[in-house]
């Protein structure tokens, strides 16, 4: 079956994933309608799914979202041969969800014969995002002007989009990549900022206090990280890696 277009509609993302109520209904209505479709041959499918087309655009009007959806609904096995069913559910498997390529399942609750089925699914949403202009080596650091906006398919890989600038400048390259690709969360880390062994600033803080001491970094560290750091003392902390290289433990 061909693609259909949403537009536009809210979608998760990466750095947070937001839930799409508001398709989970359409699609799974979609879903359900075909199911019922082989058993009820006098109904005309193409509008059927205009119809309910028509209804998601309604519920998700123009300007409520950056994202530009488009819900792809593939077809059943036509070797099945379902028996009548007089109720069919829909649902999302235990681990799926509507984003990229999924599945819905359908099953019957009211018929002489219970059965479930899957339905393939396929989830696009477009919108704004930063790729890269030209290829990277693994290690380097990207500036501002290693990337240009162009508009991808957020769906299209598990790794989040790193749509605002502020997420990927200044971070390091995990990996060699090449002129084109969308930047995403898996492609990225932060820069490392002292070696296992290096002596490092712990700020021990607590509700209108703030203690700091020597130590010694037990691993590499980068900024956001949790690391150990052995103190003078001997005792073994652990904190969080701050932008100037400091560690900071929250008592």
């Amino acid at each position: 079956m061909p693609s259909h277009r949403l537009e536009p509609q809210a979608s998760p993302q990466g750095a947070g994933s937001r839930r799409l109520p508001g398709l989970l209904r359409a699609v799974l209505g979609l879903a359900f309608l075909l199911a019922l479709a082989p058993a009820r041959a006098q109904m005309d499918l193409g509008q059927v799914t205009q119809r309910w087309l028509d209804d998601a655009l309604q519920r998700n009007p123009v300007g409520s979202s950056p994202l530009r959806m488009e819900v792809s609904v593939g077809t059943l096995d036509e070797r099945l041969r379902l028996a009548p069913c007089a109720r069919v559910e829909p649902y999302l498997p235990p681990g799926a969800r509507l984003w990229g390529r999924t599945r819905l399942g359908l099953r019957c609750t009211e018929g002489v014969t219970r059965w479930n089925v899957y339905l393939p699914v396929t989830v696009k949403a477009f919108g704004p995002a930063w790729a890269l202009a030209g290829d990277v080596p693994a290690g380097a650091v990207l500036t501002a002007a290693d990337a240009v906006e162009v508009e991808v398919d957020w769906a299209a890989e598990q790794s989040p989009i790193l749509a605002d600038t502020s997420l990927w400048v200044g971070q390091v390259a995990s990996r060699q990549l090449r002129a084109g690709q969308a930047l995403r969360q898996a492609m990225l880390r932060a820069p490392q900022v002292f070696q296992a062994g290096a002596q490092v600033r712990v700020i021990a803080q607590g509700q209108g206090y703030a203690i700091s001491a020597a130590g010694q970094a037990m691993a590499p560290g980068a900024v956001g990280q949790t690391v150990r750091v052995k103190m003078d003392n001997g005792k073994i902390v652990t904190g969080i890696v701050n932008n100037d290289g400091t560690i900071t433990i929250n008592l």
